[in-house]
C-alpha cells in the first residue's frame, strides 16, 4: 500500500564547509518551490552578534541569553536570499572568514544549538522546506524524506572559498584559506554536541568534480522517486 503524506517533503542537506550546501540548497528550494532555511546563517548571526555584543563564544549562559534577544529571519528576493539580523542585513559580514571560524566555536554551546534546533523545526514542520546545515538529518529532522551529504575535498572547497572571497575584494590567501577549511572540519567533527555525522539513509554525493548543475539534476531525479513514494504529484 502506498503511503501518501499529507504535507510536502522535508529535504535535509548535511555537509563540511563548502560542499557547496548553501548554494545547491537555494536551487533546489526554488526549483521545488519549497522555502530554503539556511541553517547555518542561523549560527553565523549567532556568531556575529556575540562578536558585537562582547560576548563569551564559550559561555553557555551568557550564548543563551543573547539567543533569546536575538531576531533572525530570511527574505527572499527575485534571484537571491538575504539573511536579516535584528532587521540588519548582514548576509556578506557573516560570511566573513572571522565570523566562519567563531561559528564554530558558538555552535558547540548545547544552548544555541537548543535555541536554533527549536526554531529551526518550528520553520520546517509543515514540509515544503529545505533545510542545509551539519545535523539536519540527524538531529534536526532525522524524520525527513530526502536527506543528503555533500562531500568535497578539503583543498576543492577551500579553492572555492578562496574564490569566493576574492570575488568580493577581500585580501585572501590560498593555503590560508584550504587550512581554515580543515580547521572547520576538525572542530565539526570534534565537538561533544551535534558534531557533524551523516545520516546512515542519506544520499552521499561528492561535489569534487562536478558542477552545481549535475548536483542538482542527480539531487531532483532522488526527490522525484521520494515524491512517487509519498503518493505526492510529480514535478518536471
Amino acid at each position: 500500500m502506498e503511503l501518501v503524506l499529507e504535507r510536502e517533503l522535508i529535504v535535509a542537506i548535511d555537509g563540511p564547509s563548502g560542499a557547496g550546501k548553501s548554494t545547491l540548497s537555494k536551487r533546489l528550494a526554488r526549483a521545488l518551490g519549497y522555502v530554503n532555511i539556511d541553517t547555518g546563517a542561523m549560527y553565523r548571526c549567532v556568531a556575529l552578534a556575540a562578536l558585537r555584543r562582547g560576548v563569551d563564544p564559550r559561555g553557555d549562559r551568557e550564548l543563551e541569553r543573547l539567543c533569546a534577544d536575538l531576531d533572525i529571519g530570511f527574505v527572499r528576493e527575485e534571484n537571491d536570499e538575504r539573511v536579516l539580523l535584528d532587521g540588519e542585513d548582514v548576509s556578506g559580514e557573516i560570511r566573513d572568514p572571522e565570523i566562519s571560524l567563531l561559528t564554530s566555536t558558538v555552535a558547540a554551546s548545547p544552548a544555541v544549538r537548543e535555541a536554533m534546533v527549536r526554531l529551526q523545526r518550528q520553520m520546517g514542520l509543515r514540509g515544503g522546506v529545505v533545510l542545509e546545515g551539519r545535523d539536519i538529518g540527524t538531529v534536526v529532522f532525522p524524520e525527513a524524506e530526502a536527506k543528503f551529504f555533500l562531500l568535497a575535498t578539503a583543498e576543492e572547497r577551500g579553492r572555492r572559498r578562496y574564490e569566493e572571497l576574492k570575488a568580493r575584494g577581500m585580501a585572501v590567501d590560498l593555503r590560508q584559506t584550504i587550512d581554515e577549511v580543515e580547521a572547520r572540519d576538525a572542530a565539526d567533527s570534534a565537538r561533544e554536541h551535534a558534531p557533524l555525522v551523516r545520516a546512515e539513509d542519506a544520499v552521499v554525493i561528492d561535489s569534487t568534480d562536478s558542477t552545481i548543475d549535475e548536483v542538482l539534476a542527480e539531487m531532483l531525479d532522488i526527490i522525484r522517486e521520494r515524491r512517487r513514494e509519498a503518493g505526492l504529484p510529480r514535478i518536471n
